[in-house]
């Protein structure tokens, strides 16, 4: 628990009580490799914070052919914010990459915490901007990079990831084949 309390004080700042009610209302959730923790479809409900393990966040097309958006490990926050937020359908799955075990607090805790003044509005509006410049970094080298390229980045932003995840997820993510990534690999070893 202190984990999500730290990640929590690194944006906003939380009182003694603040602190107790979160610590009293997380929930422990264990997803085993493979298990969704959100599907296409579905609204979210629960934000989720990972003590151990990878999610990938993906997309189907209408052809059935998923596009890995993102990856998250250990003391990193999973939730379709859009879908929480708005209480709307999802248009991602979160799904399992190895064993995880997570906190996570339901979205009715949210509207309970207005007594407390927890400032979740401060907190989810920074995690939104971390999360857009991310996503823009990662467009930049998706346009100006070669596959090469995208592969070293990401083994520079990620660097214990890329070995945690299947190759198909990781070459997804790169937007690239798996046998283009397998011979990418070969040559940089």
């Amino acid at each position: 628990m202190e984990k999500l309390i730290n990640y929590i004080l690194q944006y906003v700042q939380l009182d003694q009580n603040q602190i107790d009610f979160l610590t009293t209302n997380a929930k422990e959730l264990y997803l085993k490799k493979g298990d969704f923790f959100l599907k296409e479809g579905k609204t979210a409900k629960e934000v989720g914070f990972i003590l151990n393990g990878v999610v990938r966040v993906f997309h189907l097309d209408k052809d059935a052919n998923d596009t890995s958006l993102a990856f998250l490990e250990e003391n990193r926050l999973v939730v379709d914010l859009a879908s929480f937020n708005t209480q709307t359908p999802s248009s991602v799955y979160i799904q399992a990459v190895t064993n995880c075990e997570l906190l996570v607090l339901n979205g009715e805790l949210f509207d309970q915490t207005n007594s407390l003044k927890i400032p979740w509005d401060l907190f989810f509006n920074k995690i939104m901007t971390e999360s857009f410049f991310n996503k823009e970094r990662k467009g930049r080298i998706a346009l100006t990079g070669d596959a090469t390229t995208r592969y070293l980045n990401f083994l520079k932003n990620y660097p214990n990831l890329a070995n945690r995840i299947p190759l198909s997820n990781l070459a997804s993510y790169l937007g690239i084949t798996q046998s283009s990534l397998s011979r990418i690999r070969k040559n940089i070893s």
